[in-house]
């Protein structure tokens, strides 16, 4: 466990760009970025897709951008996540509600269009996200919210490696409507484990000629960790 006598905080999460294999993640800028997102998302089948994201339904990609300027002026850091075998815009993810004094920080807000499913793209950019914030920046904890109904969200998190800590009752509004909250996260005395089983998830060695995985990110950090 880290000694914690001379802590003096982390540094807050800032714009920053971050390259992998499969991915590549940007700074968001609204000119490059906006139309692309939006692209991205399918246009309006956006709503949809944000299902579970607290803003009422968008009526166009003006309104998109009015809520993401809005978010980014509340504190949240936007990466935008390339996929470097197409050079295209294919989703995004933020930093949220950093707590440097403790070094605490949640990533939120993620969301992607089809072209990132059924691959490494979003394991990558998440192993990439959280890379950053345990050994770059030092933190502590690395959190995880979502409307407790968001099953997907869940398995995701759970898959990724991050550990339930329970549900928030009426912690927020979301669309109008009372939302409980789950919450997970990942502690720093955990990332070396973590991080070892994406690097051998990740590696070209764990997926065959058509792509698909040899071995499940969970069997290899369970593995690990026995």
């Amino acid at each position: 466990m880290r000694d914690l006598k001379d802590w003096k905080g982390c540094p807050p999460p800032a714009p920053v760009a971050l390259e992998g294999r499969t991915v590549r993640l940007e700074p968001y800028d609204r000119a490059k970025h906006l139309q692309a997102l939006w692209d991205a998302f399918g246009g309006m089948a956006i709503n949809p897709l944000l299902k579970y994201f607290a803003q009422d339904d968008f009526t166009g990609i003006e309104g998109f951008d009015a809520w993401s300027e809005a978010v980014l002026k509340s504190g949240w850091v936007r990466e935008v996540i390339i996929d470097k075998a197409s050079d295209t815009v294919v989703g995004m993810a933020h930093y949220m509600r950093p707590d440097p004094a403790n070094g605490v920080v949640e990533i939120g807000g993620i969301a992607h269009g089809g072209a990132m499913s059924r691959s490494p793209l979003s394991t990558e950019a998440q192993y990439l996200l959280a890379k950053h914030v345990f050994e770059d920046l030092g933190y502590r904890r690395y959190e995880w919210k979502c409307d407790n109904r968001n099953e997907p969200s869940k398995r995701t998190a759970a898959r990724l490696g991050f550990t339930f800590e329970g549900v928030f009752r009426q912690h927020m509004l979301s669309k109008r409507e009372n939302r409980d909250t789950a919450w997970f996260s990942i502690i720093d005395g955990e990332w070396p484990v973590v991080a070892k089983a994406f690097d051998a998830w990740l590696s070209p060695d764990n997926f065959d000629a058509d792509g698909q995985q040899k071995r499940k990110l969970e069997d290899i950090r369970a593995g690990l960790s026995a």
